[in-house]
């Protein structure tokens, strides 16, 4: 567990801390398209001013995480990354 908390101490720095990390996931009750779509673009935008985008994005992909915005990414973008079926 100390090893994982020692490689994970970029989140610290992320970006995405804070009143708006519900942008990175979808809400419990669903959402339609549209309202995903806008949700993904307002994350990215966070992602994109982000000092630690890159090790969350690594860390997101090495772990083959399925939900949410990640280092920029969406669930899809990231199995395209690993050259897996959308």
């Amino acid at each position: 567990m100390a090893v994982e908390s020692t490689c994970r101490q970029w989140e610290a720095k992320a970006a995405c801390r804070g009143p708006h990390s519900g942008e990175f996931f979808p809400p419990v009750r669903g959402e339609r398209r549209d309202e995903k779509q806008r949700r993904e673009v307002r994350a990215k935008a966070v992602c994109s001013r982000c000092p630690v985008m890159n090790n969350c994005l690594d860390y997101a992909v090495r772990i083959r995480e399925v939900h949410g915005i990640w280092g920029g990414t969406n669930e899809r973008e990231r199995r395209a990354l690993l050259g897996l079926s959308a």
